[in-house]
């Protein structure tokens, strides 16, 4: 029997119940910084070490934490679905928890690449980038992350998973960044929509989809969602 494909996009707020510090609201890393001066190309040039500490921060903060009971349902669901997590998050959370499909829309964490050539990517675990870490050209080396300003590769890849769904789940999301808030748009109108995040919609999700909204936590939410799809 083929199992349907359940597409899920997460962000900020599964990461957050385990302790990852998000980047905007009260806390949030980019409290103290102009997010321009430490997530744009033109921030890079100005001051790149600022840029390295940011990052070699935020690393920091990703080791020292564990995926959540929301990261692991989501492994647990692949007994019975086809699942393709699509995440806004730089962190490799889901990968720890063992989910077998990931695409990483904004970048990850864990790796570095050149400054000069995006593609030359090199996988660094949790160690800083240091100023001199150079790549074989001799370029920095800088954090492996979409910055504002920068195209966002991955965008036609997620389009074609998000309109091949059966089922489509979002957890953890504003849904206000994008071009990743507009990849409901590419559902079927016949696919079902769960949003799992305590927050209202308020007219964010503007499609003919009947849509669940379980406003709860991600991981609250994940419970509720495994009793619903079972």
């Amino acid at each position: 029997m083929v199992k349907k494909k359940l597409v899920v996009l997460t962000g900020a707020g599964i990461s957050a119940e385990s302790g990852v510090a998000t980047f905007r609201g009260s806390g949030g890393l980019w409290e103290g910084y102009d997010i321009m001066e430490v997530a744009s190309p033109e921030g890079w040039r100005k001051d790149f070490r600022l840029v390295l500490e940011f990052y070699n921060a935020r690393r920091k903060n990703i080791a020292s934490v564990e995926p959540n009971n929301a990261h692991t349902s989501l492994v647990e669901l692949e007994e019975d679905y086809d699942v393709f997590v699509i995440t806004q998050n730089i962190d490799n959370l889901h990968e720890q928890a063992g989910s077998s499909n990931v695409l990483h829309l904004h970048g990850e964490i864990t790796k570095a690449c050149s400054s000069k050539n995006k593609n030359a990517v090199t996988e660094i675990g949790f160690k800083d980038i240091k100023e001199g870490d150079v790549c074989p050209e001799g370029f920095q080396m800088r954090p492996y992350i979409v910055w504002f300003g920068e195209d966002v590769p991955l965008i036609p890849t997620a389009a074609e998973l998000v309109s091949q769904a059966d089922i489509l789940l979002i957890i953890g999301t504003s849904l206000e960044v994008y071009p990743a808030a507009g990849l409901i748009n590419f559902s079927k109108p016949n696919v079902p929509i769960y949003v799992i995040d305590p927050s209202p919609l308020n007219g964010k999700l503007n499609v003919p989809n009947e849509v669940m909204h379980l406003r709860q936590n991600a991981q609250e939410g994940m419970e509720k969602l495994k009793g619903l799809l079972s």
